[in-house]
Order: C-alpha cells, then structure tokens, then sequence
C-alpha cells in the first residue's frame, strides 16, 4: 500500500550487490509512477528514468531546460513506488562542479539508486542527435569528482556518460572512459556505440560495469538481450520505449474516436479496469480503511 516497502539505502545496496555479479541487468524506461510498476509486475530487474522522458512529459524538447527541482521531484514519485532500483538521468548535472554535488545529495535524498552525469556542453541535446558538442576532458573529470565525493551513501551509483563518440570517434570514447573511472566513476555509459564491437572494446577498457542504450530511431542498432550479455554488457536500457509505445497507441484510439465515434473496437487493447486496480493494489487500502475499498471489481 503506498509505497514501496524498501528503503532507498536497501534497494541500493541490493542494486549494487547484484551489479557486482556481473549478469546483465535489464532497465526499461519509466514514464510515470505507475508504469515503474508495471515494470516491477512483470519481473524487470530494475527501472530507468529518462530524462528525455521526463522533458518530454512536460512538453519539453530534451535540450536540458529541465530542473534539479523538476527531475528529482518525478524521480521521487517514480522510484518510491516500486521495490526496484531506480537509476536517474542527471543531464550535466544541473551546472558547474558545486551544482553536481547538490544535484547527487538532492537525488540521494529523493531516494534513486543511481544517476548518471554526462561530458556534454550546456546546453546539452538528446545522445542520438547529430551536431553534439563535449566539454574538455578536465571539465568532466571535475563533474564525475565532485558527484563521488558528495554522496553520502557509498552504495549510491555514480555512472559517467560519454557522448565523444560521435564528436572524436571510439578510441576517444575509450580514453574518455578510462579518465572517468580514475575520477570515481561506478560504471561508464559510452552513448551512442553503433556496433556490439565498440561496446565490447570499452568494455574491455574499463573494469566498472558498462551500460548499453537501446532507443529507437537511434544511432545504435537495437541489439537483444543476448547479443549485449555476450559482449561483457551490465545493464540495458529502454529509455523512451514505453513512453513511445504508449503515445502510439493514444494516437490510434484518438483516430478511431473521431472516426467511429467510440472507442468500442479498441476494448481488447485497453488495460482492464482490474488489472489497474490489481496494479496500484487497490484492496489492500480496503485493509487499512474500508471507506477507500468497499466493493468488488469483476470482470465482464
């Protein structure tokens, strides 16, 4: 009932023991509270939270004109309502080596299990976008140094992302990486690869786990599970897929109400009345209060 009943310091601690197996660990993206649910229903190993998403929840293009404040208040809603790890998108970090500290501690206290900070200029623009530009390489040591001396708990993930890839090419990718992980990073996320051969060369590089980004309409290809899992790969994410998935589908039923004028043909598409209720565990607040539950949801 409400909310998830692990704390954020166990949830981060189980995280990191099961990252240090070394199995590959799967990550779809969350596009709001209920669909971190969803994810955790269905026996995902953890939740991510895109801050493209998050942009785009807000109407936003994904250009960093989002705030601490507004991605760590939705980060919040979202993790706490799963028993999953939730790992954040922290952009830049939200400004200059001082704003990273603050941005790890405010994520710290909303209760994530990780963040990463990426090595792109302000401001910044969506991984997959042509016309990227990174900062020096002093730049984003300093990011990725001050995000790992100010968390507070030792279990929380401090992933760097790299977007020099596609501005500098893999073999700067992989000094890149090496220099990050010598500043204090958990794990690299090298955005943006295009062949399971470059992941597998930074995963040879560095001794952290490694992340692989598999968002559509991108410029990696979308590999399987088992095709990343056999290049050394530790955690996989879907970042907007959910999101993508369902705006296709509000698209399409809002085509079929102005065309039938109903959405009768669209039933069998839709998530059962009782299921959502089975989602958000509707009952157990029957328990704690019989004046929020008092009747029964029976199916057709």
């Amino acid at each position: 009932m409400l909310y998830a009943a692990t704390p954020a310091a166990e949830k981060r601690r189980l995280f990191r023991e099961r990252l240090a197996t070394g199995e590959l660990l799967r990550f779809p993206g969350a596009f709001n509270p209920l669909s971190a649910r969803l994810i955790e229903q269905k026996g995902f190993e953890g939740v991510y939270i895109s801050g493209a998403v998050l942009s785009a929840d807000l109407g936003l293009p994904d250009i960093g004109l989002t705030t601490l404040t507004e991605v760590a208040g939705r980060g919040q809603q979202i993790a706490r309502m799963t028993e999953l790890p939730a790992i954040i998108d922290a952009d830049t970090g939200f400004g200059e080596p001082m704003n990273v500290a603050r941005t790890i501690q405010t994520l710290e206290d909303a209760g994530l299990a990780g963040a990463h900070i990426e090595d792109q200029i302000n401001p910044k623009r969506c991984g997959h976008l042509d016309g990227k530009a990174v900062v020096d390489s002093g730049t984003a040591i300093k990011r990725i140094r001050a995000a790992a001396d100010a968390r507070r708990d030792p279990n929380f993930l401090i992933m760097a992302r790299t977007d020099i890839r596609a501005v500098e090419g893999l073999d700067a990718a992989i000094d890149r990486a090496k220099a990050l992980v010598d500043a204090g990073a958990d794990a690299i996320f090298p955005e943006a690869m295009r062949t399971l051969e470059e992941f597998q060369a930074v995963r040879d590089a560095v001794d952290v786990p490694i992340l692989a980004n598999m968002t559509e309409f991108g410029k990696s290809d979308l590999f399987s599970v088992d095709q990343l899992r056999d290049v050394g790969v530790n955690i996989v994410i879907w970042p907007v897929s959910l999101l993508r998935i369902a705006m296709g589908a509000a698209g399409r039923a809002l085509d079929t109400l102005i065309e039938e004028g109903h959405l009768t043909s669209k039933l069998s598409e839709m998530q059962h009345r009782a299921d959502l209720y089975e989602l958000i565990d509707y009952e157990s607040y029957n328990h704690f209060d019989t004046s929020v539950f008092n009747f029964q949801i029976e199916r057709d």
